[in-house]
């Protein structure tokens, strides 16, 4: 099944969708993705490090899981999906933590992020169950601890990861059970 991505105009208006394989180049046009940041009853936040056969930003540690929800398909479904199918993981309290969050990036072999990408946070039990194919490692970490490594080193986490964390920290987030 081909997967498809929803194209976004500057208002942030679907305008249509492309297929997802083919959307991220050197001139990715505006389009709908989601992140989420995976809390257990600890208040630890799941951070994943992303396989070396990504496209983008292959081994490079970022928030707990991101996708692209489907045409028609509700954002929260989404995350809902993407995590079970990514992370072997079910997740209870999804709700938005950042609506309104975008950013582009470009990383070094020139492939452009451009997106509009709402931040979620959520609850799991037990541990991941990583598709390789997405995922080469993941941790439990302390949500101060990663604030402290996106201040020291934003470069060590993927883009949008440390611009996320960075708003999150600032707007008073805290993980559930912190």
């Amino acid at each position: 099944m081909t997967e498809l991505v929803v194209l976004l105009d500057d208002d942030r208006t679907p305008i249509g969708t492309a297929v997802k394989s083919g959307v991220h180049t050197t001139d990715t046009p505006l389009h709908l993705a989601f992140s989420c940041y995976v809390t257990d009853a600890r208040g630890m936040v799941l951070i994943t490090r992303r396989a070396l056969t990504k496209a983008t930003w292959a081994g490079v540690w970022s928030n707990s899981v991101c996708g692209h929800p489907g045409p028609d398909e509700p954002v929260a479904d989404a995350v809902v999906r993407r995590t079970r199918q990514e992370l072997g993981l079910e997740l209870t309290d999804v709700r938005e933590a950042l609506p309104d969050f975008a950013y582009r990036a470009t990383d070094a072999s020139g492939l452009v992020e451009n997106e509009v990408c709402p931040v979620f946070e959520a609850r799991a039990d037990g541990d991941p169950s990583p598709d390789p194919d997405e995922v080469a490692e993941w941790r439990w970490v302390q949500w101060d601890d990663l604030v402290d490594a996106v201040t020291a080193a934003p470069w060590a986490l993927s883009p949008w990861s440390a611009l996320q964390v960075a708003a999150l920290d600032a707007a008073g987030w805290r993980p559930d059970g912190a």
